[in-house]
């Protein structure tokens, strides 16, 4: 397997089962020693993000090579630990039902309820999910690609954008059609189909929201997803 490819997997949301299903993929097309790049929003909504944060940590543990970006969902865990009352840019509570915090602090051992005491709930929380949470970088780059969780923002050097761009830009991202320098591979905003946009992939097929996980392979600037039967590519 060449160095320039690298396999890639976009939103999880606690949905370890679908993990479980494209890891096996990824194994029985690559083998172990593939590179594989996860764009983040490892928790929240699906009913096991603890077993996906300990599958990622074991994985690397074991010596795999993955590299797993922080997103914006991990984000509001991260400051729902750190003491915080998350909210998203729209004003939503990380444990308003919608956001799948409750379903997070579930897989813990934990069922939140109003008043509950915070202290107790992080008992559950093993430190080592916690500094692994920490430690996750925003982006990863090669020759040809960006890869982060939500895009970019137009304009704006890489080296200079806002963290909180990088996990939650939308709109401003998707709407412009410039050359941004590398192919930007990314989740977020989930889409029916992996698309190519030209100038951008968007890999998040809604797995938050019940849908199927994919797994893609990155050469270069050339993106294909991967099936039982083998690689489909992915034009623009």
């Amino acid at each position: 397997m060449s160095s320039m490819t690298c396999l890639v997997v976009p939103d999880i949301h606690g949905f370890k089962a679908q993990l479980d299903r494209v890891l096996a993929l990824a194994d029985a097309h690559f083998g172990t020693d593939a590179q594989i790049v996860f764009l983040g929003d490892l928790v929240d909504r699906g009913p096991n993000s603890s077993g996906v944060i300990q599958t990622l940590i074991d994985g690397i543990a074991e010596g795999r090579d993955w590299i797993v970006l922080r997103g914006n969902h991990d984000q509001l865990f991260l400051d729902y630990i750190n003491g915080g009352d998350p909210e998203t840019p729209g004003g939503l509570s990380w444990l308003h039902e919608r956001m799948g915090g409750q379903e997070t602090l579930r897989s813990y051992g934990v069922e939140w309820i109003t008043g509950v005491d915070r202290a107790d709930i992080l008992s559950h929380i093993p430190q080592a999910h916690i500094e692994f949470l920490n430690d996750r970088p925003l982006t990863h780059s090669t020759d040809d690609v960006l890869f982060v969780h939500a895009g970019i923002r137009p304009g704006v050097a890489l080296d200079a954008q806002d963290p909180m761009d990088l996990m939650w830009i939308r709109q401003e991202f998707h709407n412009d059609t410039r050359d941004h320098g590398p192919l930007i591979i990314h989740g977020h905003t989930p889409v029916e189909d992996p698309t190519h946009y030209g100038n951008r992939v968007n890999l998040d097929t809604g797995t938050g929201n019940g849908y199927d996980l994919v797994i893609a392979v990155v050469r270069g600037r050339d993106v294909s997803v991967l099936s039982e039967s083998g690689e489909v590519p992915l034009l623009p």
